[in-house]
């Protein structure tokens, strides 16, 4: 009897609530998408085993979760764990060799404590996700500007009466320090900007809380990458931009982020036998946009470690 491949994976983020909603990821990548077809499926994958754990971000969860359980259903001897934390997490273990993948919204060198560190690793972007400002159903305004946006999150506005809204006061719900679609989202909406210390708004370990929190909190506002958008809350236009794969493929969308997935320069080969899966086109040709993900190749423009954008 062939047994499910879900019971063989194990998924753990900081968050309950979001872990209970998740069964099972994964990830890894290389820096180019191949040419072809995946390795999987082969003579050679299909005597590919081993274990995989990966770490890091949740934002990267729904496409690693779909592109795991297919590779491991072509893979039988290969079991792969996931674990979320954010991008912090996933790139400090990584770094230290305690995993064999960490998926980071971010460049390694944006948070190595020494950025040379990162040319010890091998950085395998394998798509692009966009994010955007999110609020509770009961939010009346649909469009904001990138400055009101601002302001609500450094604590300078505190009532959507203010924004062009009904006289309600803001709840900001942010993520923690460690992740990644955190420092995406400041990046492109404060601009380098500092957070006032006094402003402590309530922060969340998981995009899956966060999506479950506004949706249930009144007035409140949070961010999330588009992979995660449901209609359980909705999801804001930013100076008329709406927050689509196209605008982002031209940055006219600014809160956007390469999905990376880091390895050892030398990857043992069922991490690599997956990063070659991940970028071949079982994911590339279909799992990434069904999941809410931009392939890289679709881009028309570049954006390195320094931030800066460069057109294709």
């Amino acid at each position: 009897m062939q047994l499910d491949r879900r019971q063989f994976v194990k998924f753990a983020g900081l968050s309950s609530v979001a872990a209970a909603g998740l069964s099972l990821a994964a990830c890894g990548g290389s820096s180019e998408p191949a040419a072809s077809g995946s390795a999987a499926g082969t003579d050679e994958a299909a005597a590919v085993s081993g274990t995989i754990t990966a770490v890091g971000s949740t934002a990267l969860q729904p496409l690693v979760e779909a592109a795991a359980e297919q590779f491991m259903s072509e893979n039988p001897d290969v079991q792969i764990t996931v674990q979320g934390g954010g991008s912090g997490q996933g790139i400090t273990q990584i770094a230290q060799g305690a995993v064999q993948i960490g998926n980071s919204d971010v460049f390694a060198e944006e948070k190595l404590d020494n950025p040379d560190d990162a040319k010890n690793l091998t950085d395998n972007k394998v798509a692009v996700v966009g994010m955007g400002p999110i609020v509770n159903s009961d939010v009346t305004i649909d469009d904001i500007s990138m400055d009101d946006l601002k302001g609500i999150f450094t604590g300078a506005i505190t009532n959507w009466k203010d924004c062009g809204g009904d006289d309600e006061e803001i709840v900001v719900i942010n993520r923690a320090s460690g992740s990644g679609t955190r420092a995406t989202f400041e990046s492109a909406v404060l601009g380098g900007d500092p957070v006032p210390e006094d402003f402590k708004p309530q922060e969340q370990d998981s995009s899956g809380t966060v999506a479950k929190m506004v949706a249930e909190t009144p007035g409140s506002i949070s961010y999330l990458a588009f992979s995660y958008f449901t209609e359980d809350f909705k999801a804001l236009t930013i100076g008329g931009v709406e927050p689509k794969e196209e605008n982002v493929e031209t940055n006219d969308w600014t809160i956007w982020a390469y999905e990376h997935m880091y390895t050892a320069k030398d990857a043992d080969e069922a991490t690599q036998a997956f990063i070659d899966y991940m970028l071949g086109d079982e994911v590339q040709g279909s799992l990434v946009e069904q999941n809410g993900y931009i392939p890289v190749g679709g881009m028309k423009v570049t954006r390195d470690a320094e931030g800066n954008v460069t057109e294709q």
